[in-house]
């Protein structure tokens, strides 16, 4: 009989675990919701989700047919929650505390990223040791809670860091790389013409090669020299492009241990220097044009006490983010860009002659910043284009999410609120929002920059950090770093559009979404993405 003691445990540790599980899509109130019809008890609408024409593309169609508040089915037919109501998003997205990425998608962050911006998680307040200890439950690392991470590195670098001051110096290595693209492609585009033809080009791939030696700079006082072709390529520079190209999800925060003698190089100047000089460093002196060399800065001043100090893991664990932040995103959304364009010429003549009637190839920032049609091709680029086109929100207490209108439940019923228990899963469905036909019109599908001139009043009321769509999303866990990336943006943008005229290089049905950390244009054929032809107009009177 002795041995059926541990199995009765075992048995009982199973129950524990699986039953509510189990019992979860019976006890939900999210079960009342309109939705899809469940696919797969194991599975859910997964299969169909996968598989949809786009990354966000069902979960929007969902919304579409069932109507503002919906509801699918996953991993054991647990129910999700979705919904477009601005009201409901702008609840769950400033209510942080309340509203937290799943276990799992911080597993997933943690394996890629490591204990970065992106992994760090609950109260926007430090938090002291003691309370990691019981009112957390252990989730801690090296003896402090990693739940305080988040508020002290949007401390040390949210306001100096990337606040329109730093970004304006920012501006010049901007210029200064998008222009070295530029002159990369005028070479192949030369080359091209003397045999009589138009240079194809990998535009994901150089743009990518731009904003990592952009991001090279501006976070870390580094040069990979991605845009050199005479130069051998740079290792973590060539493992990062293989990570964020690949279909697998590898670890980025296992790449930058070559980042290390880096780091301690920063952080053993700033100790010297702050020693000969006598300088008792507080965090008023925290000054410094790359991001790392701030933060290291900033964790050194006196007058943060040491219990609250990152350690050096730490530190090197926001180097993903950043990279991320400030590289990938923005190659893809000015691949997105040409995309767009290659496809109506008329627009992009319009933005062109906008472009050339800048007297200098590198305006500053205020200067770029008063383009008006330029502005207007961001913000359709961002909205129809989001680099990244879901977000994942759980509940940790019940709660009653507020509605703008009514929804009606499977009963009949019609409710001014949503009910959700603890655990609940909301999706924050980026892409459903910035394309709401509900909201923008008939039209939200198509790509037109005009309509940012006059737009619908209605999407004022989207909770987003920026520009009234949800690409940054909104509240305390919005994108520290969209400063930086609309005025990378538009430097580029300007730069390559007054020196090139784009045209696809295969048929734009071949062209296709995939998402991977972030959203790339793929070529059904191949692995080459977005292939673009270019004419070089560089220098010479614009003609058609």
């Amino acid at each position: 009989m002795a041995f059926l003691l541990p199995l009765l445990f075992i048995g009982a540790f199973v129950a524990y675990k699986v039953l509510p599980i189990l019992l979860e899509p019976f006890l939900t109130p999210l079960r009342r919701i309109p939705g899809p019809p469940n696919a797969s008890w194991l599975w859910g609408n997964l299969k169909e989700i996968r598989e949809g024409s786009e990354p966000g593309g069902t979960t929007r169609k969902y919304l579409e047919k069932y109507g503002h508040v919906a509801r699918y089915k996953l991993f054991l037919s647990s129910d999700r929650l979705l919904t477009t109501d601005a009201k409901a998003l702008n609840h769950v997205l400033t209510h942080s505390a309340e509203y937290q990425k799943p276990d799992h998608t911080r597993a997933f962050l943690l394996r890629i990223f490591g204990e970065g911006l992106l992994f760090a998680e609950g109260s926007i307040f430090l938090i002291r040791e003691v309370a990691c200890l019981t009112s957390l439950k252990g989730k801690y690392t090296g003896g402090r809670c990693t739940y305080s991470v988040l508020k002290f590195i949007r401390e040390l670098t949210a306001n100096p860091a990337f606040g329109p001051a730093q970004i304006r110096e920012f501006t010049d290595i901007f210029f200064q790389k998008s222009i070295q693209l530029r002159d990369l492609w005028i070479t192949k585009t030369d080359a091209a013409s003397a045999d009589g033809d138009v240079a194809r080009i990998n535009v994901l791939s150089g743009l990518t090669n731009m904003t990592l030696d952009v991001i090279g700079i501006a976070g870390f006082g580094y040069e990979f020299n991605a845009l050199n072709p005479s130069e051998k390529p740079n290792p973590l520079g060539q493992a990062m492009t293989e990570v964020l190209s690949s279909g697998t999800q590898p670890s980025v925060i296992g790449l930058v241990q070559s980042f290390v003698p880096i780091l301690r190089f920063i952080k053993a100047a700033i100790i010297t220097s702050s020693k000969q000089g006598g300088i008792d460093l507080s965090k008023r002196d925290v000054e410094g044009r790359d991001l790392l060399t701030l933060l290291i800065k900033a964790n050194m001043a006196s007058d943060i006490p040491e219990n609250q100090r990152l350690s050096d893991e730490e530190v090197i664990a926001q180097i993903p983010t950043f990279f991320i932040a400030g590289h990938e995103t923005t190659a893809g959304a000015v691949t997105w860009c040409l995309f767009a364009l290659s496809q109506d010429k008329i627009r992009q003549q319009k933005l062109r002659e906008e472009l050339l009637s800048v007297s200098t190839d590198t305006p500053t920032m205020d200067e770029l910043m008063s383009l008006p049609y330029l502005d207007n091709v961001l913000r359709e680029t961002l909205r129809r284009h989001p680099p990244v086109t879901n977000s994942v929100r759980q509940a940790t207490k019940d709660d009653f999410i507020p509605l703008s209108k009514p929804y009606t439940d499977i009963y009949g019923q019609v409710h001014d609120s949503i009910q959700v228990k603890a655990g609940d899963r909301i999706n924050i469905p980026i892409l459903a929002v910035n394309c709401s036909k509900e909201m923008w019109g008939g039209n939200a599908d198509d790509f037109i920059p005009e309509r940012w001139e006059n737009p619908p009043e209605c999407v004022s009321d989207i909770p987003g950090v920026w520009g009234h769509v949800l690409s940054f999303l909104g509240g305390p866990r919005a994108c520290i770093g969209y400063r930086f990336s609309l005025v990378e943006f538009k430097v580029i943008v300007f730069t390559l559009l007054r020196a090139f005229e784009f045209d696809l290089a295969v048929p734009s049905s071949d062209i296709i979404k995939k998402a991977n950390i972030v959203t790339r244009p793929i070529v059904k054929t191949g692995r080459d993405a977005c292939m673009v032809n270019i004419s070089s107009f560089f220098g010479q009177h614009m003609a058609y």
